[in-house]
């Protein structure tokens, strides 16, 4: 049994999935480098101490 040839129709198709795969993978990694970045530097804000006396 042999298989019918692909059709332009899903060549084209085909052709634009594999540009979105592409294109989520790498939307994928940039997300994840943005992460890791902001997990590894740390807390950049600091809430205020409670000690802190409040003139009136």
């Amino acid at each position: 049994m042999a298989f019918k040839p692909d059709h332009e129709l899903h060549k084209r198709r085909f052709g634009r999935n594999v540009g979105l795969g592409i294109t989520l993978a790498v939307f994928m990694a940039l997300v994840f480098g943005l992460t890791i970045a902001k997990v590894a530097t740390g807390p950049q804000l600091k809430a205020p101490s409670a000690s802190t006396e409040i003139t009136e």
